[in-house]
């Protein structure tokens, strides 16, 4: 049974307040090390050095494009319920029509929905790895098969990450990954083809105003990370002078952070800058770290706020921590009290997928907070967030 996180009742006995200390990211951050371009780049892991592949602005415009490589157009595409929204209106506005399969209570897609909701008009797939946790894509390319179905393995939280010996994203017709989520780059989306297709380029390049905009921000980060309560000043000061420039300029950024696709932006590549970074990381320890920060994570925490996953299998590279709460806001504004930024994940869906067709997802979407748990956080950081997350326990 899952344990939900609760506000304290009344006059219950306050926990020791934690010492002040330095702001802990909900991404992780960019380094000035990372920006010096390298003249004989490392070779990077799947899906970088896939030779096969599209690298755009967004991992949504990846999703757009996917449809019209496949031929979906005015054809039913089976998605989880469990979505953030943004890449089923990706689907729709390429042309495809969306139709909502159940998730269960551990993030798993439900196979026997899945099977049951093919009729003659679908024509894919659309399967979603949670947190960097894999989807049973044995079973699911087999479906495929023998329904003469196309998968899209949307990878989009699960960079880096492996079931088993085989990276995610690379067994379905199209692989699609979010690399923002997971590395410290202002933007990046990569589309993959795992058999013959033919999708274009993109078309335009990213616009350089975004691309700063977005890597000042993972700067400010990294200066509150390290710097402490005066870099948080810092950070914060900054940020509203930006924002304020901003709204007396008019200047229009291309957010990563929205929840709603913009067509007119589906053809936008990767900046060069994100290139210049990607070049720079050492992903083998990525993955080290933070699958050692879930498992210093859940070991302080699976008794009182286990996650939704209650082991980490191998080749998993996690991206969060699932922290499940009855009040998330409580939960976030407290923690953020004490230098923890959390991620409210996925509260809301695509508004075509109703509430309460779908209850385990409807109390994912109510529960599921996010725990940093990064590449820039050491064991003393992980330690910190787990006591603080005991704090507003008690």
């Amino acid at each position: 049974m899952v344990a939900t996180l609760t506000q304290a009742a009344p006059g219950a006995a306050a926990a020791v307040r934690l010492p002040r200390r330095r702001v802990l990211p909900c991404l992780p951050t960019l380094w000035p090390s990372m920006l010096a371009p390298r003249l004989r780049p490392r070779p990077g892991p799947f899906p970088f050095a896939w030779p096969d592949a599209r690298r755009y602005y967004f991992a949504r415009n990846a999703a757009f494009t996917a449809v019209r490589v496949l031929g979906l157009e005015r054809h039913e595409v089976l998605v989880p319920a469990y979505h953030h929204g943004v890449e089923v209106e990706a689907l729709e506005a390429a042309g495809a029509e969306p139709r909502f399969v159940r998730v269960d209570g551990r993030m798993q897609l439900d196979l026997e929905h899945l099977e049951a909701s093919i009729g003659p008009r679908t024509r894919a797939l659309y399967v979603i790895h949670y947190a960097g946790f894999p989807q049973p894509m044995e079973e699911i390319l087999a479906m495929g098969h023998r329904y003469g179905l196309s998968v899209l393995e949307d990878s989009a939280l699960a960079l880096l990450s492996r079931d088993g010996e085989v990276p995610l994203g690379s067994r379905g017709d199209i692989g699609i990954f979010c690399l923002y989520k997971t590395l410290p780059v202002p933007n990046g989306g990569v589309l993959v083809m795992n058999r013959p297709l033919d999708a274009p380029d993109p078309a335009r390049g990213a616009p350089l105003g975004s691309t700063l905009s977005h890597a000042a921000g993972s700067f400010l980060a990294h200066v509150a990370l390290r710097w402490g309560p005066g870099g948080a000043a810092v950070r914060e000061s900054i940020r509203r002078t930006g924002r304020a420039l901003r709204f007396a300029t008019g200047l229009r950024t291309l957010s990563t952070g929205t929840t709603h696709f913009d067509a007119a932006a589906a053809d936008v590549g990767m900046s060069r800058l994100t290139e210049v970074i990607l070049d720079n990381l050492d992903y083998d320890q990525i993955v080290e770290v933070r699958r050692r920060n879930w498992s210093l994570l859940y070991s302080r925490l699976r008794e009182v706020a286990p996650p939704v996953h209650h082991e980490l299998p191998a080749g998993v590279c996690p991206l969060f921590y699932p922290l499940v709460c009855e009040d998330k806001e409580w939960a976030a504004a407290r923690l953020l009290a004490r230098g923890v930024e959390t991620v409210d994940f996925w509260r809301d869906g695509h508004p075509a997928c109703p509430r309460g067709a779908f209850p385990e997802v409807d109390a994912l979407r109510r529960g599921v907070l996010e725990l940093p748990l990064h590449q820039d956080l050491s064991p003393d950081d992980m330690e910190y967030l787990a006591s603080a997350v005991e704090e507003i326990l008690s």
